[in-house]
């Protein structure tokens, strides 16, 4: 590591004056995950289905 880089960064949260604030819940958020993911399994079995190879994902 070059003694210019830092491992640990420390920040107040509250110091941050962005003026930003989020377009959905975090609830909102998660349902869209969920939903999401979902739709995407639901592919991959469809496609299993018809004999073709789906992606294996793996986190």
């Amino acid at each position: 590591m070059r003694h210019t880089e830092l491992e640990t960064l420390l920040g107040e949260p509250a110091k941050a004056k962005l003026g930003w604030t989020p377009a959905i819940s975090f609830d909102e958020l998660v349902a869209e995950v969920v939903r999401e993911d979902l739709k995407s399994a639901e592919h991959d079995e469809l496609i299993k289905k018809h004999g073709d190879k789906a992606m294996d994902y793996y986190e």
